[in-house]
């Protein structure tokens, strides 16, 4: 009789403690990975520590970086076989044909082609693709990161494509784009930077990387980014600043 007596008390301490535990945690669950397919932007703003908050926003990101860098890989690794071969068959070309596609490199390819194509089908550094959108989404609290899935300030320009920010200007048509996932969000920013021509600095900093056997770095690359943002040079700057003040936060 005294063993129940005593349990009761008991498992209403272990109650309490649990609950304390979820109130110090701000009344949610801490952000956890993404996974690929997630659509739901975690509420980043319930965190009142800072190193707290940057861990949850880089761990939340980071697999959908990982998983398109891997999916990019694959690409590529295809892309070098294909162009090591002297003949193609008609399978291997269509193939090749509808990356160059998708990359924006003109048909038939010709060996200038090729190595635009194969410049372009790369991966980015990690470091570089979770910083600037923390930068860009404030790290994941815009409205345009909750409500559009958009951690990268990208734009559209077809009425209804995106969400209209607050402060654009009269005339002006731009949107900020809706993305179905953050994972759509990723893959498209990366394949931005790997397409336009505004960003033809950076892959030209990696692919010496590459000719050199070297991985591509954030601190190199982040170089390449001058014309992503009016502030040019300090857009840049402060870019590079919170890659060398941030990388603690994104290992677990």
């Amino acid at each position: 009789m005294m063993v129940q007596t005593l349990r009761a008390p008991l498992l209403l301490l272990v109650i309490l403690l649990v609950a304390l535990a979820w109130l110090r945690q701000g009344g949610e669950s801490p952000a956890r990975q993404a996974s690929v397919g997630s659509t739901v932007v975690p509420d980043f703003s319930q965190y009142q520590e800072v190193a707290e908050k940057k861990k949850a926003f880089f761990s939340y990101l980071r697999p959908l970086v990982e998983a398109e860098n891997a999916r990019i890989l694959t690409e590529r690794g295809r892309l070098k076989a294909l162009l090591g071969k002297r003949k193609l068959s008609p399978a291997e070309q269509e193939w090749l044909d509808n990356l160059a596609i998708r990359y924006d490199v003109p048909l038939p390819l010709d060996t200038e082609g090729r190595q635009t194509l194969l410049r372009r089908v790369d991966k980015l550094p990690v470091a570089l693709v979770l910083v600037q959108a923390a930068n860009e989404s404030a790290w994941g609290t815009s409205r345009f990161a909750i409500d559009g899935n958009n951690f990268f300030g990208q734009w559209c320009y077809v009425e209804g494509c995106g969400l209209v920010p607050q402060d654009r200007v009269e005339g002006a048509s731009h949107e900020v784009a809706k993305f179905s996932s953050p994972q759509a969000s990723v893959r498209s920013y990366i394949h931005n930077i790997n397409t336009n021509n505004a960003y033809r600095g950076l892959r030209e900093i990696r692919q010496t990387a590459r000719q050199k056997g070297q991985d591509p770095k954030a601190e190199s690359l982040v170089q390449g980014l001058m014309r992503y943002s009016e502030r040019g040079g300090a857009y840049v700057r402060e870019l590079s600043s919170m890659i060398s003040h941030n990388r603690r936060y994104m290992t677990d």
